[in-house]
């Protein structure tokens, strides 16, 4: 029989956990099987591979969202594990996890209990900050002025658009550089993820201590009145920490 597995538990606390009654993937129940000194939140697999469909990334993010909300965050946590992640028993789980790497494990745990993952995502309309970039920018707006209606040559375009993407990247850096200055001082650890979008200009996932999050949420806010609304931010305060849990275990990842 294989498993599909979801998080790792301290198995003292599996009493928070295990009357939950819990659908996972293929809409299994999802159970809680020890390991001491761990628990693994698992469900009977019931394919070989799962593809990361957004019905599939909400199942397993539900389950552990699920978990996440059962137990007090100050007494014990769930590692979240990589979504698709298949094996054929519980030995392989021991063999290239547990043992191996409960020192680490039990690190992250520690590591994580009390705290809470929050994300922000900042966008903006990359053509309104030109605009204002060049507005603001004297000698910028003149030389732009003085090209409308020109042929311009290869240079001329090559050295007007050099500037014009070097003014918006400089605003960019400004926007996020005041974003870090405000919420680092507020998290423990920080994680910058990619850019998935043309107006995308930041990505990044905070460590924070649990009760802080309404402190953050207010730095936040502030810090959108600041820029006068110009971004559209996508804040995050519930989700489980993935970012601060790297473990480079050699599982097979079925669902890559």
């Amino acid at each position: 029989m294989s498993l599909y597995l979801y998080a790792i538990l301290q198995a003292d606390h599996i009493d928070l956990v295990n009357k939950l009654e819990l659908k996972g993937m293929n809409a299994q129940t999802v159970q809680f099987h020890v390991l001491p000194p761990f628990a693994i939140a698992y469900s009977e697999a019931q394919q070989e591979r799962y593809l990361a469909s957004r019905a599939n990334l909400i199942t397993h993010e539900t389950v552990l969202e699920s978990m996440m909300k059962e137990i007090d965050p100050h007494q014990a946590v769930p590692l979240p594990l990589q979504f698709g992640l298949v094996v054929e028993g519980w030995e392989e789980v021991k063999r290239d996890l547990l043992i191996p790497y409960e020192t680490k494990l039990k690190a992250l745990i520690s590591n994580l209990i009390g705290k809470r993952e929050v994300s922000i995502k900042l966008f903006w309309d990359q053509n309104e900050e030109l605009n204002l970039a060049v507005a603001e920018n004297d000698g910028l707006r003149k030389r732009r002025e003085a090209l409308v209606g020109k042929v311009l040559t290869m240079d001329e375009a090559i050295a007007i658009g050099q500037e014009l993407e070097a003014a918006c990247e400089l605003r960019q850096q400004v926007i996020i550089e005041a974003f870090l200055d405000k919420l680092k001082p507020i998290s423990s650890e920080y994680a910058e993820g990619e850019l998935m979008t043309e107006n995308m200009i930041y990505n990044g996932s905070f460590l924070i201590d649990w009760d802080k999050e309404p402190e953050f949420a207010a730095t936040v806010e502030a810090l959108d009145l600041q820029f006068e609304n110009r971004l559209r931010i996508r804040y995050n305060d519930f989700t489980a920490p993935y970012n601060f849990v790297n473990v480079d275990a050699d599982l097979d990842r079925e669902g890559e």
